[in-house]
């Protein structure tokens, strides 16, 4: 009988251990999709069907941002929209596994002062169901990880309209 209740006593220690493992998990796998959508709110915008004249809507992030995923050349990337950037900067990191082609260089002014950056043309940028061809970016030494900032050469084909927490990109009106 006594073998019995430390074998019986192992059995549900182990199922103890398995439950909270499990429950921990669990939790940490919760918490971080809950952390990571207060980050970046609108990266479900990465597998939005290209071809559509509808608005982007994009929501704040939790520091006020504007963050959102695209891809650049079919690479998805996420973006930091940025109506002060003249031009699409991506990372030198990110720019190199692209194979991308500098046309040039030039200096730049960011929050962080002057900088040195190369020139580059994007075969397409895309961000919610939005494609455009031919869209001139910048190679950006100070730029890591694959954050790129969305700067107007790609925005400025869309209406822009801020308010309280969104952010609503519409195709502009041709005249």
């Amino acid at each position: 009988m006594n073998r019995q209740n430390g074998s019986i006593r192992r059995a549900g220690m182990g199922m103890m251990l398995l439950f909270w493992a499990s429950f921990i998990g669990f939790g940490s796998w919760w918490l971080y999709g809950f952390l990571e959508a207060q980050r970046n709110p609108n990266a479900h915008l990465v597998n939005a069907v290209t071809g559509q004249e509808e608005p982007i809507v994009l929501e704040r992030n939790r520091s006020g941002h504007f963050i959102a995923t695209g891809r650049i050349n079919g690479e998805p990337i996420e973006f930091l929209l940025d109506t002060g950037a003249t031009y699409v900067a991506v990372p030198a990191e990110f720019a190199e596994r692209l194979g991308l082609e500098r046309t040039g260089s030039a200096w730049f002014n960011t929050a962080n002062g002057r900088v040195r950056g190369d020139l580059t043309l994007l075969d397409e940028v895309s961000l919610g169901g939005f494609t455009a061809a031919e869209v001139r970016g910048s190679v950006s030494p100070g730029l890591e990880g694959d954050v790129a900032l969305l700067g107007m050469s790609f925005l400025n084909r869309f209406d822009i309209e801020i308010r309280d927490a969104r952010m609503i990109l519409r195709p502009a009106q041709q005249l």
